[in-house]
């Protein structure tokens, strides 16, 4: 689908941060860093040199070093230093213990027994998402934890059989979605309602709301991004999931791009399920374990007593496996399952304990902080971001009378700062020049994501990014940008 290239009607903003002058500078950025509650958690990360990015060679780690500039924790975070103290403990467990470390711990290290490492990590990640430590499991991989959600939440019907989900779905959940429908003998083309925007790369949430009114009598499941990877804009989960569910339906949305990056109560929004990956804006490291979230309402196990046939067991559909069993009868052997009574019978197999302690390490640095609070720094990095960027446009379209009519570039994240994360995706008007820039960040030890065919998106993360790297990445994104038109 076409999406019009005309100036965009987004979500309504707030009124927008007001910088003056000086906000230009920048001392003005240090000052902001002066002043940030959060410095602190920077120091708690490896922050890649510029030099050992270029040579691409094994870490000197030297502190002395000048550091890269790093906007790409919404595909990748960087390594939190627990995170070695925490496998160095699993390998340290294997090599003293060996099996027995699956029941007992040394002294000195920071992980749990194998066997319960996973419901510590889930523990962990239940403020983060808004949910009750029983609603949280963490397990698999993100695609596959989809997979297994699916085969539980959509029970197509010859009347109910349609999923709704994102016009420009990421590309694995788009072939979840298909497939799961094939595999119940529907025809996506049929089954697939896609949600596009009217108007530029947003979605208003009315839209979604007539949608979902259209299509009340015929959709078994509604499933959207937290957050759209490609435009960035953060959805309303409340209102949406409320109206969703107020049609019969079930409502799964994937927070690969929100956990971890805005707070989410996905408990009190009455979510049926959800997913994340671990990864991204929580740090677990590349492909580390994923999680999953099933409201309570869905993982009750009824216990039902007979005269004749005895005490027997129901609970939700469900693809099982050993993992999922409840752990004081686990190693019975008895092939009767018995799940976990919350989300952790969803999980299937004995997870990597080396995932687990990398995803522990990871997660230990949110106790230095809270979801609430890295949201309001991450407000203020892209609100500060967006008006840089502003004074990009006005400064080009000083010298340049043709840049009004035909700007080299705009922002296609919602201006309502409630509506995006920790992204700002730009999108480059001119044929060649995402190569360009591109370039000319790299050269300067620069990391940022692209989405072909010229969207760059930005993401600094306030766990470790300054408003210094906002200032310095602005400046050398303008130079590539001036090198280009000149």
């Amino acid at each position: 689908m076409a999406i019009k290239q005309s100036e965009p009607t987004r979500q309504q903003a707030t009124a927008k941060t007001h910088y003056g002058a000086e906000a230009k500078s920048v001392d003005y950025a240090r000052k902001m860093d002066a002043q940030d509650p959060l410095k602190h958690l920077r120091e708690q990360f490896i922050i890649p040199s510029v030099t050992d990015i270029s040579r691409g060679e094994l870490s000197t780690n030297d502190d002395n070093a000048e550091k890269s500039i790093y906007f790409c924790g919404n595909s990748l975070g960087l390594q939190p230093k627990a995170v070695r103290e925490y496998v160095n403990g699993q390998l340290s467990t294997w090599s003293t213990i060996a099996v027995k470390g699956h029941f007992q711990t040394l002294e000195s290290s920071p992980i749990k027994p194998w066997q319960h490492m996973a419901q510590s990590c889930a523990e962990a990640s239940a403020p983060i998402v808004g949910a009750l430590p029983s609603e949280v499991a963490i397990m698999n991989s993100l695609t596959v934890n989809l997979h297994f959600l699916l085969a539980s939440f959509y029970r197509p019907t010859a009347k109910r059989n349609k999923i709704i989900m994102d016009w420009k779905a990421f590309p694995s959940d788009h072939y979840a979605i298909e497939t799961q429908i094939q595999w119940h003998g529907y025809d996506p083309k049929e089954a697939m309602v896609l949600v596009a925007p009217d108007d530029d790369f947003t979605i208003s949430t009315q839209k979604i709301l007539d949608t979902i009114d259209e299509h009340a009598a015929d959709a078994a499941l509604f499933l959207l991004p937290g957050i759209q990877y490609y435009s960035g804009q953060y959805f309303d989960i409340k209102t949406i999931t409320a109206h969703a569910r107020s049609k019969g339906m079930m409502v799964g949305w994937d927070l690969a791009h929100a956990a971890g990056n805005v707070p989410v109560k996905l408990h009190d929004w009455d979510v049926d399920f959800a997913c994340w990956c671990t990864y991204k804006y929580m740090n677990g490291g590349p492909g580390s374990i994923a999680g999953i979230f099933v409201h309570e309402r869905h993982s009750k196990i009824r216990v039902t007593e007979d005269a004749e046939t005895g005490t027997s067991l129901s609970f939700p559909l469900r693809l099982a496996g050993w993992y999922g069993h409840e752990l004081k009868t686990r190693f019975n052997m008895d092939n009767q399952f018995v799940p976990i009574d919350g989300a952790g019978g969803w999980q299937v197999s004995n997870p990597s304990a080396i995932d687990l302690a990398s995803l522990a390490g990871a997660l230990s640095v949110f106790n230095f902080t809270s979801i609430e609070a890295l949201r309001e720094k991450s407000l203020n990095l892209t609100s500060y971001a967006e008006f840089l960027f502003d004074d990009i446009l006005a400064t080009l379209s000083a010298s340049d009378e043709r840049q009004d009519k035909n700007p080299v570039f705009r922002i296609i994240t919602p201006l309502d700062p409630e509506a995006r994360g920790a992204q700002l995706c730009v999108l480059l008007l001119r044929p060649g020049l995402l190569d360009v820039v591109m370039k000319g960040l790299g050269d300067a030890g620069m990391i940022v994501d692209k989405r072909q065919p010229d969207v760059v998106r930005i993401a600094p993360v306030p766990l470790y990014n300054t408003f210094e790297e906002v200032y310095r990445f602005a400046r050398k994104f303008e130079e590539a940008l001036v090198g280009f038109l000149s």
